[in-house]
């Protein structure tokens, strides 16, 4: 077993980066922005993560995922914790994430929300098709694949697609 004191935290962000999220298998854990914190206090490692919106049932499975990585490295004290305020936003995504959201075919958010009312969100927010790059797109559900996705259609190609609600 590796001492907690032995780690750096750049070796503990490197094997956050392994982990993938579970409904979002091309996107790491770091990549959809929800490691808030990471503390190293005496024999113990803290990892605060932030869900994608309350209730997410995937944050059970990346909270084992997060204790099985570093586990499977000889890490056993870790301790991982959920931090619920500041509420996770799109904008801790990082560019590489987008990028890699693009090409699994799901439209990663707009650089800048312009609207974050959901009654106003389908007529007011232009959300680009992964697939052909339109703009002449509609939203069909308020939610996709999961909740905190709204489903779309592109009217130029036809092809359906989920996109990251504004959060």
């Amino acid at each position: 077993m590796i001492s907690t004191k032995n780690i750096s935290v750049d070796k503990i962000w490197k094997l956050l980066e392994e982990i993938a999220d579970p409904e979002i298998p091309v996107l790491s854990v770091v990549d959809l922005g929800i490691i808030r914190e990471i503390n190293e206090k005496e024999n113990l490692i803290e990892i605060m993560i932030s869900p994608t919106y309350s209730g997410c049932p995937a944050m059970d499975v990346i909270k084992m995922n997060i204790r099985m990585q570093f586990q499977a490295h000889g890490l056993k004290d870790v301790r991982v914790i959920e931090k619920l305020f500041p509420p996770w936003t799109t904008d801790w995504m990082t560019e590489e994430g987008k990028r890699k959201l693009r090409e699994y075919g799901i439209a990663p958010p707009n650089p800048r929300q312009q609207v974050c009312d959901s009654k106003l969100f389908a007529e007011s927010e232009a959300v680009q098709c992964p697939r052909c790059d339109s703009y002449r797109t509609r939203r069909v559900s308020e939610f996709g694949s999961t909740p905190c996705k709204a489903l779309y259609v592109c009217v130029s190609c036809q092809e359906p697609f989920d996109h990251f609600k504004c959060h």
